[in-house]
């Protein structure tokens, strides 16, 4: 999207280098990701950015509003109702599409806001990977209000082990070793020096919960860093545990769960402004079926794009039952551009802005972006398979 930084770097692309990034990656995280990784990462001119900033401080005004909790208590079933839910969610992430505006250019559309952590730290790791072996300028940086690697990793310490021993700090999750995302998993274990969980090995005395660590030692948990989505966590459900989300603990939560509910599609009825595409809950649906054709029918309660159906037909709606209609969306559909150039057609790009929200301040902060690259139709990898230059990606920042 910078036309020289592009012409430069596909000019200068060599698979000798992007075997050196994958090899990098996986020396310094101790495996290589379980997800494709793209051959580029993306180059963000000044204007864009800039729309980026202007987005995510609307939106997360939007999060900081007092009656916030009020408008999202619908979002929570009561079968999800988890004790202790902190002030604020401790991880805010909004997904963008790059489109195509009426008026030709590009601006970002936000697709998904999401009350959850991401890959926070494979996505520093890899940004300076690229930077390394591809000699990215270094006037294009990838943070956001931080310069160094040091004060980055600083404050993800203060949101995620905060004033505890940092083997006091769980990150809990279902058979985590068999996760796409896992190397973000040893990435937190190998910097913040916290203690990767699964779930059947968390155990339970009274409100204490604890692990046995490789020395047989009974480690006390006093902050849970959550990355188990209950969709997943409800497939299991012979699981031999004696951890329940719906039990009270002495520990405090680091991305508390009803957060992923109260920050997700729910949200988006309620947001409003250049860069926010119009949505509807099925319910209060006010078109004609006619105009179903500009729309994306998206469950609430699923993730990974599961039951999102593009252009949904009449029977589509028909077939949902009333009384169930208040758990869908209609979002009105986008056209992302295909922006980045590459050796055969060009790739779409899916931009994540990723924000932390420390314990005792007042807003949520920018940190770093997550970039993923399709040139199928949908984002994800299970629409991209056997395609190049798409995938897990970076970007680097002309800032205004």
């Amino acid at each position: 999207m910078i036309p020289h930084l592009r012409e430069d770097f596909n000019a200068n692309f060599s698979e000798e280098k992007y075997d050196k990034l994958i090899a990098q990656i996986g020396q310094m995280a101790g495996e290589r990701p379980g997800f494709r990784v793209c051959e580029t990462p993306i180059f963000v001119p000044e204007k864009l950015s800039r729309q980026l900033l202007e987005a995510c401080e609307s939106l997360a005004g939007f999060i900081c509003r007092p009656d916030f909790k009020e408008l999202s208590e619908g979002a929570l079933l009561p079968e999800n109702f988890v004790p202790g839910e902190t002030e604020h969610t401790a991880f805010l992430m909004m997904d963008f599409g790059l489109c195509l505006g009426e008026d030709g250019e590009i601006s970002p559309q936000l697709i998904e806001v999401q009350g959850f952590p991401s890959l926070f730290l494979y996505q520093d790791l890899l940004a300076r990977s690229y930077r390394e072996v591809f000699d990215i300028p270094d006037e294009m940086p990838h943070l956001f209000g931080v310069s160094e690697e040091e004060e980055y990793i600083r404050k993800l310490r203060n949101t995620i082990v905060g004033d505890s021993n940092p083997e006091n700090v769980v990150l809990l999750e279902i058979f985590p070793e068999k996760q796409n995302t896992r190397v973000d998993f040893w990435l937190n274990e190998k910097l913040l020096g916290i203690k990767v969980v699964n779930i059947t090995d968390l155990k339970v005395e009274g409100r204490t919960a604890y692990y046995i660590d490789e020395r047989g030692r009974r480690v006390v948990v006093e902050r849970l860093y959550n990355r188990t989505i209950f969709d997943e966590l409800y497939k299991y459900r012979d699981l031999n545990r004696e951890f329940y989300f719906q039990k009270e603990y002495d520990f405090r939560w680091v991305g508390h769960p009803h957060w992923f509910f109260r920050i997700s599609k729910h949200t988006l009825p309620y947001l409003k402004g250049p860069y926010v595409p119009e949505s509807w809950f099925l319910n209060e649906w006010e078109g004609g079926f006619d105009q179903l054709e500009d729309y994306v029918l998206k469950p609430l309660y699923s993730f990974s794009g599961q039951g999102v159906i593009l252009s949904p037909a009449r029977s589509d709606i028909e077939n949902i039952p009333e009384g169930e209609r208040s758990n869908y969306i209609l979002q009105k559909k986008v056209k992302y551009a295909p922006v980045i150039k590459t050796p055969d057609e060009p790739a779409r790009v899916e931009i994540r802005m990723m924000h932390i929200w420390e314990q005792d301040a007042q807003r949520p902060e920018l940190l770093i972006s997550l970039i993923r690259l399709s040139k199928g139709e949908m984002i994800g990898v299970r629409y991209n398979k056997d395609r190049t230059w798409v995938g897990s990606s970076a970007a680097f920042f002309e800032m205004p």
